[in-house]
C-alpha cells in the first residue's frame, strides 16, 4: 500500500483554482481541460510534500513528526476540498475522455474528506496523525510492543499466554476511541460537502459503479467462495479441539480469536503444524531453512526483485536500497507495518518494513515489490493517474507473484530440499495456502461492512464493540475469548482503522490475484492444475502484466481488467479452480462433524 494514500490523494497548494462563485462565466469544456492540467501540477507537488512528511513520520515517530505530517496533509486536504467543489462546476459539459476521467478521479480520492473549515481540517489530519502514531508506538502493561505480541501469538501452544497476549495489546486501543470517533464526525462533514451522503459513500464511489451495487458486488463474491472457507473452518476447528480441548473449543460454536497464530485471527498460516493433513509429507518449513542459511533482509528483498526480472521488468532503483528501512532501528520508534512507497512520486522506490527472517515476511516481500512495481508502471503519467485501476488492484499484484512461490520456485531459490510431487504433499501445500488465503476472505469483507455502517450512522458510537463482534461472528466464525464491553475500542486495535486506510481493497484483492494468476500462467503456456503454475522466468507473462500496470487508473477497473485477463467481471471462479483438490479433500474430512456456528 502506499501509505495514507486517502490524504495524498487530497491533493492542495496555495492558491485554489478559480471557483463558479469568483468566476461570473459559464464555464467551458476548455477550462475544465486547463483545470485538471494545473490540479495535476498541484498534486504532483502536493503529494511529494505530503508523502515525504508521512515517510519521516513513519521511520521516526515522535510529537514533531507527527505534527509535521499533519500540517502537510492539512494543506492537501485544503486544496482537494477546494478543487472537488470547482470540478463539480463541470460535471454537465460534453468533455474528451481524459478530461472526464480525470475530474471523476478527483471526486472520489479523498478518503478522508476534509471540511472547509480551516480548524476543523487541521484537527482532521491532526487526529489521523495521533491515531496512526499511537498505534505504531503503543505497548502492552509489559512493554511488549506488537511485533513481541505477534511472535508470542505466531509460536506459543500455551492458552493462557496466547490469551494475555491478545488482551494486552487490544487494551492498547481503547484511549483511540473518542479520537476515532471525532475522526469520522469530520470526515463525514467533509463528505458532505463535496455531495456524498458520508465517508462510506466516498469510498464504494471509488469502483467505478454506484456505491450501493459495489457492495452488492462484494456480497456476490463471498458468496462464490464462502462454502471453501466453512469447509475450512470447519476442519480447523476440529483440529483445535485436540490441541485446547472442546471445552475450550466447543462444537459447533465460534473459534476463539487468539488461537489461530494472529494478532486479527485474519490468516492462520502460523497454525499450520497444529492441522497439517498428513504429518511429515513434504517439508514445508521455509522459516527453518531461512534462519539456517542466515539470509539477511536485503537477501530476501533481493529474491523478491529477482522474481520481477525474470519477467522481463527493470530492476529496482538503486536509490531504492539506499532509502527503503528494511530493519527495525533500535534508536527510535517507528510504524513496522509494511508498505510501499514512491515517496517523490518519480520512481522513488522504497518499502518500509522491520523484516524477520520468517516465511512470512519473504511473501510480504513479495508482495510490498508487486506495489512498487506498479508505482514503476505508472509514474511518468498525470498525477491522478497514479494509481491502480482500482485500489484492489494494487494489493493482488504482489500477491499474484506469492501464488507464484510454488515448492518448485522455493526449491529454486533453495529453500526446500525436496519437491511434493504426490496428492498427500499437494493438500499439505493446499492447506498452508489456504490457512492465509481463504482464511482472510471474509476478515477482508468485514472491517468495511463495520466502517460503512459507523459512517453512515447505521451502528451508533456507543455500539462500536458490539457491531465489530457481530460482524466478526456472523462473517468469520470468530468469537472474543473474553467478554468485552464499550469500554474497549477492538477495531483500533487493527492498523487500517486508525490508519482510515479502506481494506475492501484487501478482500478484492484475494480475489483477483487467482485471476491474475491464472491469466499469467495462460500467457505462461502453462498446462495441467492451476495450483502447480509458477510464470518465474516467462516474458511473456510479463508483457501481459506490464499491459495492465502501465494503465495506471488512466482507464476504468474492467478495461484494466480485461487488459490482463479477457474478462470483465470480478470472478472467484479462479480461486476455486486453484483450491479445487483441498476443497474436496475437505468434504470428506468434514462428513460427520458440526459444521457452522
Amino acid at each position: 500500500m502506499r501509505p495514507l494514500l486517502a490524504l495524498a490523494l487530497c491533493g492542495c497548494a496555495s492558491a485554489p483554482p478559480a471557483t463558479a462563485e469568483n468566476n461570473p462565466r459559464k464555464p467551458t469544456a476548455d477550462d475544465a481541460k486547463a483545470f485538471v492540467a494545473r490540479v495535476n501540477e498541484d498534486l504532483k507537488r502536493l503529494f511529494v510534500k505530503s508523502s515525504t512528511a508521512d515517510w519521516i513520520k513513519n521511520t521516526y515517530i515522535t510529537d514533531d513528526t507527527e505534527r509535521n505530517a499533519a500540517s502537510a496533509n492539512e494543506e492537501l486536504l485544503g486544496y482537494q476540498a477546494r478543487a472537488t467543489k470547482t470540478a463539480a462546476a463541470f460535471k454537465e459539459l460534453p468533455l474528451d475522455p481524459d478530461t472526464g476521467r480525470m475530474l471523476y478521479l478527483l471526486r472520489i480520492s479523498a478518503t478522508a474528506p476534509a471540511p472547509e473549515d480551516a480548524k476543523k481540517r487541521l484537527e482532521l489530519t491532526t487526529l489521523a496523525a495521533k491515531l496512526e502514531g499511537h498505534y505504531g508506538s503503543a505497548k502492552d502493561k509489559k512493554g511488549r510492543d506488537l511485533q513481541e505480541l505477534s511472535a508470542l501469538l505466531r509460536k506459543s501452544r500455551n492458552h493462557d499466554e496466547l490469551l494475555d497476549a491478545w488482551v494486552g495489546w487490544h487494551e492498547t486501543a481503547r484511549e483511540q476511541r473518542p479520537r476515532y470517533q471525532r475522526f469520522v464526525e469530520l470526515a463525514n462533514e467533509g463528505a458532505r460537502e463535496i455531495g456524498f451522503a458520508n465517508m462510506g459513500d466516498v469510498w464504494r464511489s471509488s469502483y467505478d459503479i454506484p456505491p450501493d451495487e459495489f457492495e452488492k458486488e462484494t456480497d456476490r463474491l463471498w458468496a462464490q467462495v464462502k462454502p471453501l472457507y466453512d469447509g475450512l473452518h470447519c476442519y480447523v476447528r476440529a483440529q483445535l479441539q485436540q490441541q485446547y480441548g472442546k471445552e475450550r473449543i466447543p462444537e459447533g460454536k465460534p473459534i476463539p480469536a487468539h488461537v489461530l497464530g494472529n494478532m486479527w485471527a485474519q490468516e492462520w498460516g502460523s497454525i499450520y503444524p497444529l492441522v497439517e493433513p498428513y504429518k511429515g509429507v513434504a517439508s514445508l518449513d521455509v522459516t527453518k531453512a531461512i534462519v539456517a542459511q542466515k539470509w539477511d533482509p536485503v537477501r530476501m528483498v533481493k529474491a523478491g526483485e529477482a522474481f520481477f526480472t525474470s519477467m522481463g521488468l527493470d530492476p529496482l532503483p538503486r536509490t531504492f536500497w539506499e532509502r527503503s528501512m528494511l530493519v527495525k532501528p533500535r534508536d527510535r520508534e517507528v510504524v513496522c507495518h509494511a508498505s510501499a512507497w514512491d515517496v517523490q512520486f518519480d520512481d522513488d522506490l522504497r518499502i518500509k518494513m522491520c523484516i524477520r527472517p520468517e516465511e512470512e515476511d519473504l511473501v510480504t516481500i513479495h508482495h510490498e515489490l508487486g506495489h512498487d512495481y506498479y508505482f514503476h508502471a505508472y509514474y511518468k503519467l498525470p498525477a491522478l493517474y497514479q494509481g491502480g485501476a482500482n485500489d484492489g488492484f494494487h494489493e493482488a499484484i504482489g500477491d499474484a507473484l506469492t501464488l507464484a512461490m510454488t515448492p518448485a520456485y522455493l526449491k529454486r531459490l533453495g529453500l526446500l530440499e525436496e519437491m511434493p510431487d504426490n496428492p498427500k504433499a499437494v493438500i499439505n501445500v493446499q492447506m498452508k495456502d489456504a490457512l492465509n488465503k481463504v482464511a482472510f476472505l471474509p476478515f477482508g469483507k468485514l472491517i468495511d461492512q463495520w466502517r460503512w455502517d459507523v459512517f453512515n450512522g447505521k451502528t451508533a458510537p456507543g455500539d462500536y464493540n458490539k457491531a465489530w463482534w457481530a460482524l466478526r461472528m456472523k462473517f468469520q466464525g470468530i468469537a472474543a475469548p473474553v467478554a468485552r464491553s464499550e469500554q474497549d475500542f477492538d477495531p483500533g486495535a487493527k492498523y487500517h482503522v486508525p490508519a482510515n486506510v479502506p481494506y475492501t481493497r484487501y478482500f478484492l484483492a484475494r480475489i483477483l490475484q487467482f485471476q491474475f494468476y491464472r491469466a499469467m500462467c495462460q500467457a505462461a503456456g502453462h498446462k495441467g492444475p492451476l495450483h502447480q503454475c509458477s510464470f518465474y522466468g516467462s516474458k511473456e507473462a510479463g508483457a501481459r502484466l506490464w499491459k495492465m500496470l502501465s494503465m495506471g487508473a488512466s482507464r476504468p477497473w474492467p478495461d484494466a481488467l480485461e487488459a490482463m485477463t479477457g474478462q470483465r467481471q470480478m470472478d472467484g471462479g479462479a480461486l476455486l479452480e486453484y483450491f479445487a483438490p483441498l476443497q474436496a479433500w475437505l468434504l470428506e474430512q468434514n462428513k460427520g462433524l458440526s459444521c457452522g456456528w
